[in-house]
């Protein structure tokens, strides 16, 4: 089971956008911003110029799955408490597998501080 919530309303995705800070990999983009509540909310997005609708939910749930791996770590679970994250694939996501996308979301949680 799950221990963060996910993020399916629209504003929420816009105001990380806007207000989040931006990280950049070659396969991912992830934007940080603090809620107000005191849990971790994740939301992943693919756009169509990722591919065809087969590709883009192979990304998402290649991103999931290593979301899932890095966080049941306990210093990134209690790095996240209290932000809502975007994660954006990008076309790079539809080829790497899921362990190469963790090891580029670990960079990318050294260089916000998370970890």
């Amino acid at each position: 089971m799950r221990e963060y919530v996910s993020l399916n309303m629209n504003k929420d995705f816009r105001r990380a956008y806007y207000r989040g800070k931006s990280f950049v990999s070659s396969a991912i983009v992830v934007y940080l911003v603090k809620n107000r509540e005191n849990k971790c909310r994740v939301g992943i997005t693919t756009g169509k110029k990722i591919g065809c609708a087969v590709e883009r939910n192979r990304a998402r749930r290649r991103i999931r799955a290593a979301f899932d791996e890095l966080y049941k770590s306990e210093r990134v679970k209690d790095g996240l408490r209290g932000f809502d994250v975007v994660i954006v694939a990008r076309h790079k996501a539809t080829i790497l597998k899921s362990t190469e996308i963790r090891q580029q979301l670990c960079d990318i949680w050294g260089k916000s501080g998370i970890l």
